[in-house]
């Protein structure tokens, strides 16, 4: 190998007493992406990262692997408006996931294809919404990874923009009238309006007249609110109840509100509060019969389905319970006339595996459960706008990529609707749920994927977790997990307190002062691979991203000796300044604020920038990061990365501290060719260092 060096970088006597405590913070000039001295910085950190990873062999060996597995392509759960079929479907070569529009004779016509729009491949089509009519197209597209989406309103038939762009309203929902009139949407202040820095925040729900400036749209609700809130404005289907659902930041507690547009005008509803300062997450629907369904987990934190009268919304009455065991996550109704008795299909995660079961809608009876396709991960299920027997639901596991299958309530029958269209082989892997011991006695799960073969001993492993968020880890075909299977290491998934996997109190075991069981899951799991000779601690690795980059951070900063390498992917690594970065006054509500000196000691106790010692020989570590990354900003891997490349006692050569930056791609959706490219590089680094 090269001889490698790390490159120079000033370490400022910078400390604050915040609250009592001396809080050092030497690498405080690299927040500043623009300075040149960060630009200096940074542009060595590129020439370094290229100098060490020319060494990494299996790089394009890894690149074809994960590029014949990726070319099984996918498909999404239709949407069923207006006598047509809506469908997301990435065919096998293409870059992104094309929106197609499919007649009753089953003719498909693309209606949003954002490589054809960008051949570069920067461009991604965030979030759609069809009209009533099944006439109008509402989408949002974003540039670059900045994740900004600019909403247009097409026209199907003809193509042609009949309204937009509107900006500043990233990921918003579209409720839209049923007269295809016009639509409620969630749109930021312009900047001119708010301080400085809270460009990001100041969200407010209007209501938007079809071909009318957006500068005319009404103020509907937000006025006067908290700056991190979240609305999710949605009308039922006949349009007269409006709901408008609001959370602070990513907290799962809402407040919802109801408001009767057959007394209040649309444009001035009158909103009745259906649940405020509860703590419990409540999301409601107004059926297409008049009931207003309460899906909540208010005394229920695995989850239950309520139902009541939207006149007299405070008289709930129990229609599905809380399961022991299982996790509720989604529902759908099914009410056609030609069924003699509806139903109610419910989806539920029994440790983190998917089921569905059938209910009496009336009663909640249990009628029965569907067969499902194997021991996998369903993605919501999708009922006819207009009503009628047939739901359909995505499905996904560890070896079968992303399919569509069909319930047809009148056979009593699932069968497959779509497969992912690409023809590709599936390496031979065998799947284990385990089940282990974490520091304080809590049993937690992790997916073991390893190679089909007997042989014994011990292999190259990765450990992938998250931890946060209420976002579970369910078995999910993942071709960057294959590809490492496929060259004989191990995959494993945890599925650690902080998600969802065992409902919202494992999600509350794993958040603010609770956080270090997160950490403590994570150990716990490595330990045990290591305990049962599933791997050693020269060949495992650690690999995360976001708020799994902060597990990473912590994982090598409190058991250096545990890992023999990580990956920390777009990470959250300064728990004190990362309010004042990108998204992060939202996540306050999960970890905490430094604002309160309680808070700032839960924070001080984990975060990774500040608990790296001099002289500790750290684990080969690669940050990946992303320059338009506009949630998690990039100056957390700088300054870790610095902090680590000061502090190891280990050679560069031997486990290097490495930053890998990349353009033009944001903290989510990328390309293939930009997935083949960073994934390949991930599973290189850590081969070379686990071998």
């Amino acid at each position: 190998m090269h001889e490698l060096r790390y490159p120079s970088a000033e370490r400022l006597d910078l400390t604050e007493n915040l609250h009592g405590h001396t809080v050092p913070d030497p690498y405080r000039w690299l927040e500043e992406a623009d300075s040149s001295a960060t630009k200096e910085w940074s542009e060595a950190q590129d020439a370094l990262y290229a100098r060490a990873s020319a060494e990494y062999g299996g790089r394009e060996r890894f690149a074809l692997h994960l590029r014949a597995l990726m070319g099984s392509g996918g498909v999404g759960a239709p949407a069923h408006v207006g006598g047509r079929c809506f469908f997301m479907r990435r065919d096998p070569g293409q870059e992104h996931a094309v929106l197609l529009m499919a007649e009753e004779d089953g003719r498909e016509r693309v209606l949003v294809d954002p490589g054809a729009l960008d051949p570069e491949g920067l461009t991604t089509l965030d979030a759609w919404k069809v009209d009533p009519s099944g006439r109008l197209l509402a989408h949002q597209l974003s540039e670059g990874g900045d994740e900004e989406s600019v909403l247009r309103v097409t026209d199907i038939d003809t193509g042609e923009v009949v309204d937009g762009p509107i900006d500043r309203g990233r990921y918003s929902p579209v409720a839209w009238l049923p007269d295809s009139s016009a639509f409620y949407y969630v749109r930021r202040l312009p900047s001119d309006q708010v301080p400085e820095g809270e460009e990001h925040y100041h969200r407010r729900v209007y209501l938007h007249r079809l071909g009318t400036p957006a500068e005319e749209d009404v103020l509907v609700f937000g006025q006067g609110r908290d700056m991190a809130d979240f609305h999710l404005p949605a009308l039922s289907h006949d349009g007269r109840w409006l709901t408008v659902t609001t959370s602070r930041g990513t907290s799962a507690a809402t407040e919802v509100r109801l408001a009767d547009l057959a007394v209040s005008s649309p444009a001035a509803p009158e909103f009745a509060v259906l649940q405020e300062d509860d703590g419990s997450a409540l999301s409601p629907y107004v059926g297409r019969n008049g009931q207003l369904y309460l899906f909540t987990d208010r005394d229920a934190p695995r989850g239950r389905l309520c139902v009541a009268d939207p006149v007299s919304p405070g008289d709930w009455t129990e229609l599905v319970p809380e399961d022991a065991e299982a996790v509720m996550e989604d529902y759908a109704i099914l009410d056609g006339p030609d069924l003699a008795r509806p139903e109610l299909l419910v989806a539920w995660a029994r440790h983190a595996v998917s089921e569905i079961t059938r209910h009496d809608l009336s009663t909640g009876e249990l009628l029965g459960v569907l067969e499902m396709p194997g021991l996998g991960t369903i993605g919501g299920i999708v009922e006819r706008r207009d009503g009628g027997h047939e739901a359909w639901f995505g499905y996904t596991d560890t070896t079968h990529p992303s399919s569509v299958y069909r319930y047809d309530a009148l056979a009593g029958e699932v069968t497959a609707w779509a497969h992912a269209p690409g023809e590709i082989e599936v390496p031979e892997v065998k799947v284990e749920q385990v089940t282990y011991t974490s520091a304080d006695g809590t049993p937690v799960r992790m997916l073991v994927v390893s190679p089909a073969d007997e042989a014994e001993g011990p292999r190259p492993t990765i450990l992938y977790g998250y931890g946060g968020f209420r976002i579970s880890q369910p078995p999910a075909f993942s071709p960057t997990a294959l590809a490492w299977v496929g060259s004989g290491g191990v995959h494993v998934v945890a599925n650690l307190r902080g998600g969802l996997e065992e409902g919202e109190e494992w999600h509350r075991d794993g958040m603010l002062e609770r956080k270090q069981n997160v950490f403590d899951d994570c150990i716990a799991a490595g330990e045990h691979l290591v305990a049962t000779g599933v791997t050693t601690p020269e060949q495992l690795s650690v690999l995360g991203g976001s708020n799994g980059g902060l597990l990473v951070g912590a994982m090598v900063t409190q058991r250096p000796d545990l890992f023999a390498a990580a990956v920390c992917s777009a990470p959250l690594l300064d728990m004190v300044r990362y309010e004042h970065f990108g998204l992060g006054q939202l996540w306050n509500v999960e970890y905490g604020t430094a604002d309160d000196p309680e808070q700032l000691g839960w924070l001080l106790g984990y975060s990774p920038y500040h608990n790296v010692h001099e002289g500790t020989r750290y684990p080969a570590t690669l940050f990946t990061v992303f320059d338009n990354d506009t949630r998690v900003d990039p100056l957390h891997a700088r300054k870790l990365c610095a902090q680590m490349q000061w502090a190891t006692a280990a050679e560069p050569q031997e486990q290097p501290v490495l930053l890998r930056r990349e353009s033009e791609v944001g903290h989510s959706a990328r390309s293939v060719t930009r997935r083949v490219s960073l994934n390949s590089e991930q599973l290189a680094f850590l081969a070379h260092h686990l071998s």
